[in-house]
C-alpha cells in the first residue's frame, strides 16, 4: 500500500531577503518545518513579505511559488510588460535598475572570492546599459497551435498547465516566445520591451496575415503545421533581417505570405526564408533563401563593419558590445610589435577589432562557418594581420601549435558559458602570454578557471559589464599578469 505523501508547507508572512541566481529570490523562514532553510521562489524582491506555496522540498533548500504579498518592498518598481510573470524573460523589471546593477556586481564578488579564492584588487563599478529597454539586435520567436493560455483568456487555470477547451481555434494559435520549463508551451507575444518596436510589428502583423488567410501554426509534438518560426535581426546602421521558417515547401503560401511582409514593411533590407521539416528548430544545416535583398546585414562598430548572416554569431546588445570590446583593448594594452591569441574568437569580432594595435592576431574558434565570417570581416575592412583556425580549442591550441605560430604576448579569452577545458589552461600556462584578458558570461565557472590560473599570474582588474538589462546576466572581463 502507497503511503500518502505528507503535503508540502504554505509559509505565511515570510520576508524576502536577497536575490539569487537565474533571477531567483531568496527566503529564510524564521519558524515552521522549514525554519533556516533556504527557499527558492521567484517574481519578488529584498524586503517583499509574501506568501510562499512550497513546491519542492530537499535536504538543504526548498522552492516555492508566491501566491500573496502581504507588503511590497520599497525597492520595488513595477513591470512594464504585460507579459511579466507568464513569460520567462526579464525576471528583474521589478528591480530599479540601479538596485540590478548592485546584484550584478556582488554576483561577479561572491563568486571571484568563495569560488576563486585568489588575491584580488578592487572590483571596478559596473558598466551599466545606457538602454535599458529594446537593446537586443536579435530575437527569434515561435508559431505555436497550442498556445499558453492566460488566466484572462481561460477565466481561471486550475492545473497550471494551460487548457484548449471551448475556445475558437484561432485562439489558440500563437506566436512568441517559449514559457519557461515548458519546451512546447508558447506564450503569445504582444509588446515586447527587448527588441525595436518594428520587431513587434513585423510578428503581430505575420500573425494577422496567418489568421486572416488560414494558415496553420507548428504543432510540435505531431509535427504538422505551415508556419514554424521567425527570427528578426537589426542594426544600428539600419540593417533589418527578417527570416521566416516553414514546415514545408508550398511556394503559393511562400510566396504570398513573403511578399505581403516586404509590402507592408519596405525598410526590411533583407527577406529570407527557410524550408526546415526536420524535428528540431534549428537552421545551421539548412538551407536559406532569399526571396528580397541580400543574405546578410551590416554592424558597424567604431570604423569598423561587420558581416552578419543569419547564421552568423554577433553580441545581441550592440551598444554593450562595444563598451565590451573597448575594456578588452584597455586591458590588454596593446602594442604594435605584439603577437595576439585571442580563443573562442566567434566571428572574430574582438579580433579585428584589436588588430589595429598588435603586430597579428590569431583567432581560433570551434564552428567553421564563424571562422568563414571572421576571415570575411577581415576582408571587409581591410585586415590583413589576422589569422584563424577552426577546431576544437583543446585539439588545436596544443605545444605544436604554440611552437609553429609562436607564443603569444596576449591572450584574450571568451569561453563559452562553461569555461575553458582543462588541457587548454594547461596549454595557457604552457605558452606563459605576459597578460590575458579574460572575457566571460559566467563570473562561477571564470572564477574556476582564474584559481587554475593562480600559480602563474595575478589578477590585477576586474571589470563588469551589463548586457542584458533585467536578467541576472551579467558579463565579466579579468585582466591578468604574469608573476615575476
Amino acid at each position: 500500500m502507497t503511503k500518502n505523501k505528507k503535503p508540502l508547507p504554505l509559509l505565511e508572512n515570510v520576508r524576502i531577503i536577497d536575490a539569487a541566481a537565474e533571477g531567483k529570490a531568496i527566503a529564510l523562514p524564521p519558524e515552521g518545518e522549514l525554519k533556516g532553510v533556504v527557499v527558492f521562489t521567484q517574481f519578488a524582491v529584498p524586503d517583499d513579505v509574501v506568501d510562499i506555496q512550497v513546491f519542492k522540498k530537499k535536504k538543504n533548500f526548498a522552492e516555492g511559488r508566491v501566491v500573496k504579498f502581504r507588503e511590497y518592498s520599497k525597492n520595488r518598481c513595477d513591470a512594464p510588460c504585460e507579459h511579466f510573470g507568464v513569460c520567462g524573460g526579464c525576471k528583474w523589471q521589478i528591480l530599479p535598475y540601479g538596485e540590478q546593477l548592485r546584484y550584478k556586481q556582488q554576483q561577479v564578488i561572491d563568486n571571484l572570492t568563495r569560488i576563486g579564492k585568489i588575491e584580488l584588487p578592487e572590483i571596478q563599478q559596473i558598466i551599466g546599459a545606457k538602454d535599458i529597454y529594446f537593446y537586443r539586435n536579435k530575437l527569434e520567436f515561435t508559431f505555436s497551435n497550442k498556445k499558453w493560455l492566460t488566466e484572462k483568456e481561460m477565466n481561471t487555470v486550475a492545473d497550471n498547465e494551460g487548457g484548449h477547451t471551448n475556445l475558437p481555434l484561432q485562439n489558440m494559435n500563437g506566436v512568441g516566445l517559449h514559457v519557461q520549463g515548458k519546451f512546447d508551451k508558447v506564450l503569445d507575444i504582444n509588446k515586447c520591451w527587448l527588441q525595436d518596436d518594428i520587431s513587434n510589428q513585423i510578428r503581430n502583423e505575420i500573425r494577422r496575415y496567418a489568421f486572416d488567410n488560414n494558415l496553420t501554426f507548428f504543432d510540435l509534438r505531431k509535427q504538422e503545421g505551415f508556419l514554424r518560426t521567425l527570427m528578426i535581426r537589426n542594426t544600428t546602421i539600419g540593417g533589418l533581417m527578417v527570416v521566416v521558417v516553414f514546415f514545408y515547401d508550398d511556394k503559393t503560401l511562400i510566396n504570398n505570405a513573403l511578399t505581403h511582409i516586404k509590402k507592408t514593411f519596405p525598410q526590411i533590407t533583407s527577406l529570407l526564408y527557410v524550408v526546415n521539416s526536420k524535428c528540431n528548430d534549428t537552421i545551421t544545416d539548412q538551407k536559406i533563401n532569399i526571396f528580397y535583398g541580400k543574405d546578410h546585414i551590416f554592424e558597424q562598430m567604431e570604423n569598423l563593419r561587420f558581416k552578419i548572416g543569419v547564421k552568423s554569431f554577433y553580441q545581441t546588445n550592440s551598444q554593450q558590445a562595444y563598451e565590451l570590446y573597448k575594456v578588452v583593448q584597455n586591458f590588454a594594452e596593446l602594442t604594435e610589435n605584439q603577437l595576439v591569441y585571442d580563443l573562442y574568437t566567434g566571428t572574430g569580432t574582438i579580433a579585428n577589432f584589436v588588430a589595429k594595435s598588435a603586430k597579428k592576431v590569431i583567432g581560433i574558434e570551434y564552428v567553421p562557418e564563424a571562422i568563414d565570417d571572421a576571415r570575411e570581416n577581415s576582408e571587409i575592412n581591410g585586415i590583413t594581420n589576422t589569422l584563424f583556425f577552426a577546431g576544437d580549442m583543446k585539439n588545436v591550441l596544443t605545444r605544436s601549435f604554440l611552437e609553429q605560430y609562436g607564443k603569444p604576448d596576449v591572450i584574450i579569452t571568451d569561453p563559452p558559458r562553461a569555461g575553458m577545458h582543462e588541457d587548454v589552461i594547461k596549454a595557457i600556462l604552457f605558452a606563459e602570454p605576459q597578460k590575458i584578458v579574460y572575457v566571460s558570461c559566467n563570473p562561477a565557472t571564470q572564477a574556476r578557471d582564474l584559481q587554475l590560473l593562480n600559480d602563474k599570474y595575478k589578477v590585477t582588474a576586474v571589470q563588469p559589464v551589463d548586457m542584458f538589462p533585467h536578467t541576472h546576466h551579467v558579463e565579466n572581463v579579468v585582466k591578468l599578469e604574469i608573476k615575476n
